[in-house]
């Protein structure tokens, strides 16, 4: 990592000086397949021309590459020695002409973690695939470039691939005599372009609408993947959200889609969901389902189908000038995938899953020491990798509904239109966008600006109910808190909502008013006079980005009648609140895990039953108190099996269940049920445990010691693909032995062998709550190794390493006092990596508080 972390102020000065014409850039992948893998880096010939002016002719400026080597350089027809102009990852570019060409011929390595062009060999059949990946700036690893967002440029591509191999890239290819040529895009920034070049499956479709003008827009769809998953493709449904999207965005953008084609490729080992490249969009494989998942599944896929969408425009079309404005892009695209997904598919309630996952993310982020403004101060690119977080992506698009709610829809939309053609092909700021926004509202979008881009934390508002001699509301005020870190008290357009129980004991809604919040206390007038309430649900409808919190009579209520709220997204948001509550120590763990075991099963929505499984095992494992640790997982697991054993058969309720039900297993009994699932001497009707459940069901069996290294042998030799084996691995790690957690901390942290996906599935396995003990001794080797990681491994392993195996399990004050030593004695190291260790620091922290609330509870 070190002399590769490009400044703003180094990116400033750039492209002040210089503008680039167009890339031409031509790759030889051929060495990707054959030969041996040997102990050096795998590499491919990398030759780019560069034209690009200079404003100030004799200055000197650099071009971005990282390469084991370069062959040739050339400017201007002059040709400089590599090893004078190249450090390794910038090439000095001295008395610079007016207008320059610059030609550079480098060997560049294949990756082997997601970063630049990734290589992966598919267990199940040899075959080699490549893809590339490249936010924040990791095209310089495939070619030399000027490697910042505002330096836009056509590119024209060509790639030599080995003989029976498909090539994709931004543009429309053509193969003649072993050499693909693209068309050349539109001016687009060097980090969205892309190739994908193998063996892949490739299913074709055609997107056509009529515009405005009377013209046909058609658009060639295409999706690809591994030809190992071709059976599990359910491209039809990619194709179907794909058209519902584009024609969403085309009915509200007033812009058609400005890239030609629309390819979208599945590729393995992927960092992270998806990638907005123009004209070839990447996603994580993980998204082609290989077993029987729920439609929470299917809604996630076609969020981020759209959300990448949104980015042609939100990103791709009008991109932010640094990383800074990161939010420009990311915010906007989180908001309209949901946004789309509600107003185009069949995904009609996707604005509950936002309230109830999304928002949980968002929530997490902005109380962390790290916590920043949605226009973040970016001070380089390790500073941009950690910024694709919950606050630019779930906090920012959160933000954006309150905007919408403000400014209303249709200013909102107009705002966009105009945007778009303003600044096509550009680079923006955020005033390019509150300009339009205030054109179009009329609002005064600099003090919304300040109060909700440009300051840090979250608000909580809590209802303050006082009744008249008749049991009617005399006074209703809303009371607005912030952290004393981040003290702001920003204003909330809110609907505050009034439930209570029917005769037949649901708890519904009967009264509801929207107002704007501002200040530390508001007065309701709209509801004085309406009857006494069981539960006032602030936020109701979930307009604004705020923790809600409860008066004593609501939350009484909740803790006795949580499952007889009939609206799905008031449920959501009230589990969301006790969830926060949970976590700021407000609420005892147990309680919550007790509001789970008796109002998880009456939970319809899905996906909001998925999350509450999930924030119960995190409840058990750093929330509960450790002397109830035991007794809550036995109740967990035995609520789980209940509820699994009720489930209407095979329904998604039931697979919910046998998964959450694996997940807490840890008694003999119950292992032993997981066990005869797997051999067929058990039976739960309707169950049908396809691959994936099978691997789910092996894990506690491998972390118990019930499935041992032939076991999981067996089990990959029935799986024997890329899948099965990223299930092994993480089954590997889990096992309960001093040797196994040894073997897997080499492989992680004194080794560079194992692929990204490997090393992420062995830090799984690594970490398991019940081996608290067997990890105990890794507490003191993760600080004297996390400097030494950083420094020698690239950022995303490096991340992957130091926020996966810090001590979290080995909840103490001791730890707490061992991070803040490191901390105390490392503040020269990296910015990014004391960002990483401040985190889960807090993290720990908030779990020791949350402990110690539970506690209390128990010696009460």
């Amino acid at each position: 990592m070190p002399g590769e972390n490009l400044t703003r102020e180094e990116a400033r000065e750039r492209a002040a000086l210089l503008s680039v014409d167009g890339y031409e850039v031509s790759l030889d992948v051929r060495s990707a397949v054959g030969g041996p893998e040997g102990d050096g880096p795998r590499t491919f010939r990398s030759v780019t021309t560069i034209r690009f002016r200079c404003n100030e002719p004799g200055a000197s400026s650099f071009a971005d590459l990282v390469a084991p080597s370069v062959t040739a350089v050339s400017l201007n027809g002059r040709d400089l020695d590599p090893g004078e102009v190249f450090d390794g990852s910038r090439l000095l570019l001295e008395d610079l002409a007016a207008d320059n060409e610059l030609v550079v011929d480098a060997q560049c390595a294949y990756s082997r973690t997601g970063e630049g062009m990734h290589r992966f060999v598919d267990p199940e059949d040899g075959e080699v695939y490549l893809y590339t990946q490249y936010e924040p700036a990791d095209s310089r690893r495939v070619f030399a470039n000027f490697e910042q967002p505002d330096l836009k440029a056509p590119f024209r591509f060509e790639v030599r691939a080995p003989e029976g191999w498909t090539v994709w890239s931004n543009g429309v290819g053509e193969q003649h005599d072993g050499v693909w040529r693209f068309a050349e895009t539109k001016p687009i920034s060097t980090y969205i372009t892309c190739v994908v070049a193998g063996p892949y499956h490739y299913v074709t479709d055609t997107y056509a609408r009529e515009l405005p003008d009377g013209t046909r827009l058609e658009i060639p769809l295409g999706a690809l993947c591994r030809k190992g998953l071709a059976r599990h493709f359910d491209a039809d449904d990619v194709f179907l959200i794909t058209k519902q999207g584009l024609d969403f965005f085309h009915e509200h953008f007033d812009y058609p889609y400005p890239f030609g084609k629309y390819d979208q490729a599945f590729v393995p080992e992927y960092n992270l969901g998806a990638m907005e490249n123009p004209g070839l969009v990447t996603f994580r494989e993980e998204y082609i389902f290989r077993g029987k998942v729920t439609q929470a599944s299917y809604e996630a896929r076609a969020n981020v189908i759209l959300h990448e969408m949104a980015h042609m425009w939100f990103g791709d079309l009008v991109t932010m000038v640094w990383w800074d404005d990161l939010w420009l892009k990311e915010s906007f695209a989180d908001f309209m995938g949901t946004f789309a997904n509600v107003g185009a598919t069949r995904f009609r309630d996707a604005w509950i899953t936002f309230a109830n996952r999304r928002k949980a993310w968002a929530y997490r982020a902005d109380q962390l020491p790290s916590t920043h403004p949605i226009t973040a101060d970016i001070r380089d690119l390790q500073d941009a990798k950690l910024n694709f977080d919950g606050i630019t992506y779930a906090k920012g698009a959160s933000v954006l509904k309150q905007l919408v709610a403000y400014v209303g829809q249709d200013a909102f939309l107009e705002g966009a239109r105009r945007y778009f053609k303003r600044h096509a092909y550009g680079n923006t700021r955020l005033g390019d966008l509150l300009a339009v926004l205030g054109e179009t509202s009329g609002r005064d979008m600099g003090a919304w600006a300040r109060s909700w881009l440009q300051t840090a934390g979250v608000n909580a508002l809590t209802p303050q109910v006082l009744l008249d001699a008749d049991g009617r509301i005399d006074e209703l005020a809303v009371v607005q808190e912030a952290a004393e870190s981040h003290p702001e008290l920003r204003p909330h357009r809110v609907a505050v909502g009034l439930y209570r129980r029917s005769q037949v004991g649901a708890l519904e809604r009967y009264a509801r008013a929207e107002v704007d919040v501002d200040g530390a206390r508001t007065v309701i007038a709209e509801l004085a006079g309406q009857d006494a309430p069981e539960l006032v649900l602030v936020n109701d409808d979930d307009l604004t980005f705020c923790k809600i919190r409860f008066d004593d009579t609501s939350l009484a209520t909740l803790r006795e009648h949580l499952g007889a709220l009939t609206d799905p997204l008031a449920r959501a948001l009230c589990w969301s609140a006790l969830w926060n509550l949970t976590r700021d120590a407000l609420l005892p763990a147990r309680e919550f895990v007790d509001l789970v075991l008796r109002f998880g099963g009456r939970e319809t929505d899905i996906g909001v039953l998925q999350m509450l499984h999930a924030w119960a095992q995190s409840a058990l494992v750093h929330y509960v108190a450790p002397e109830w640790r035991a007794a809550a997982g036995t109740a967990l697991a035995q609520g789980a099996l209940a509820e699994l054993r009720q489930a209407e058969p095979g329904s998604e309720h039931q697979l919910a269940w046998a998964r959450f039900f694996a997940a807490t297993a840890s008694a003999p009994a119950d292992l032993e049920l997981l066990r005869g699932l797997l051999e067929g001497t058990e039976e739960i009707a309707g169950l049908d445990v396809d691959q994936e459940l099978r691997w789910a069901f092996l894990e506690p069996l491998a972390t118990y010691g019930a499935a041992d290294e032939k076991v999981l042998a067996a089990e990959l030799t029935r799986d024997d693909t890329a899948s099965g084996k990223r299930h092994q691995v993480r089954c590997l790690a889990a096992r309960p032995s001093a040797a196994v957690k040894a073997q897997a901390w080499a492989q992680v942290v004194e080794s560079d062998a194992l692929s990204n996906a490997l090393v992420e599935a062995t830090i799984a396995g690594f970490e398991r709550p019940s081996q608290r003990e067997l990890l105990a001794p890794y507490a003191e080797k993760y600080f004297a190794a996390i400097g030494r990681v950083w420094r020698e491994r690239s950022i995303q392993i490096g991340m992957d390493v130091v926020r996966g195996l810090f001590p979290a399990l080995q909840d103490s004050p001791e730890t707490l006092a061992a991070t803040d030593a490191w901390l105390t004695a490392h503040e020269d190291a990296p910015p990014a990596l004391r960002r990483l260790v401040l985190e889960a620091r807090d993290d720990l922290a908030r779990a020791l508080r949350g402990q110690e609330c539970d506690a209390a509870v128990g010696a009460a």
